[in-house]
């Protein structure tokens, strides 16, 4: 059986787009490693006093690394978390005389995506995908010591402030994912079903370019709902994509929400921080096409939706009535309940008396 993407050459492909970054070679990288190390322990004390969330897992690990090094660690994500998808492309393929060609070209899209968003990415939490495969590099925090440097260097930020604040929001979304007992295995379950369910045939997406045109025929755009990926999604594969959405701009919101209530008064720059980081989001030009293209402007909107969600059901039943979304995958809200809160809130108020 072919591998359908050719894994080698993706990362060859990400590491020649992600450049170096000056700030690579810089003297001040050296504070970057005990910086984050006690800005990522500081961080999970006042999530933890935020949220009520402590991981299950024990404390988060900090690893400082650089473009090539994040690269790295996402190409073997991707190739964890799309095996049941690419397992079944590649029988599918065969042994013909274009799969090498096929291959390449996958390999080198993957490489890319990866490339562009290396020379952008500040932290993330590397999710747990397959705890049996290299345990030391899963359950991970990183941060991208070039991109962090140059953003300091560029606004002018406080280094260690700014390195905590970074540090809350991906330490968020640890406690989300290890600190509510089902959370990971709901999570993967849906992105897992939603790949099981791909039909790798060539016809459906000569059909999702026809839809595509229809769509631009009546006016609206057919990547603004996630990119690709929903843009070639069949109907079941579209009712996963809403759970996970709803479920992403839950945790998306609930990260921002969390990391400025908890920076409040521990990071007096964080106001600044926020202020600064939103406005580099809303890319223009030709970079906001690249997040339309890959879903990253869906996942954008996400922050957005979820943080107004969160700020309306705290403003019409109290911020413990948040609390109902960590009992259980009936009780999170659904993309439509995200988008118009009082619908969750009249559920959970139905389905509350028979739960207690």
């Amino acid at each position: 059986m072919s591998d359908p993407v050719a894994w080698d050459l993706a990362e060859k492909v990400a590491l020649r787009i992600s450049g170096r970054e000056p700030f690579s070679e810089s003297y001040h990288s050296q504070s970057l490693e005990p910086d984050f190390i006690e800005a990522t322990a500081r961080a999970e004390e006042l999530v933890a006093e935020e949220t009520g969330l402590r991981s299950l897992a024990g404390p988060a690990r900090a690893r400082v690394t650089d473009r090539a090094g994040w690269v790295r660690a996402n190409v073997a994500s991707f190739q964890r978390l799309l095996r049941p998808l690419t397992e079944r492309l590649g029988e599918r393929m065969g042994g013909g005389p274009l799969v090498p060609v096929g291959r390449s070209i996958a390999g080198a899209e993957v490489g890319a995506l990866l490339g562009w968003m290396s020379t952008r990415v500040l932290g993330q939490y590397d999710l747990l995908i397959a705890e049996t495969e290299h345990p030391e590099d899963q359950d991970i925090v990183y941060y991208v010591g070039p991109n962090v440097l140059a953003i300091e260097k560029r606004f002018g930020f406080p280094p260690r402030e700014f390195r905590l604040w970074l540090a809350l929001h991906e330490v968020t979304h640890r406690a989300q994912f290890t600190g509510v007992p089902w959370m990971r295995e709901h999570f993967l379950s849906l992105v897992e079903g939603s790949l099981a369910s791909v039909d790798p045939d060539p016809k459906r997406f000569v059909a999702a370019l026809r839809r595509a045109v229809d769509e631009v025929r009546a006016g609206r755009n057919p990547l603004d709902e996630g990119g690709l990926v929903a843009l070639l999604a069949s109907p079941e594969q579209h009712v996963l994509l809403q759970k996970i959405q709803g479920l992403m701009s839950l945790l998306e919101g609930h990260g921002d929400i969390t990391m400025n209530r908890a920076a409040s008064e521990a990071i007096p720059s964080a106001v600044r921080f926020a202020r600064t980081l939103r406005q580099r989001r809303n890319a223009t030009g030709l970079a906001r096409q690249v997040q339309k293209l890959i879903g990253l402007e869906a996942k954008l909107i996400q922050y957005e939706q979820g943080e107004r969600f969160i700020e309306t059901v705290e403003a019409a039943a109290g911020r413990e009535a948040l609390d109902l979304v960590w009992r259980g995958p009936e009780w999170l809200p659904t993309l439509p309940e995200i988008r118009e809160p009082q619908l969750w809130l009249a559920r959970v108020r139905a389905a509350e008396p028979a739960a207690s």
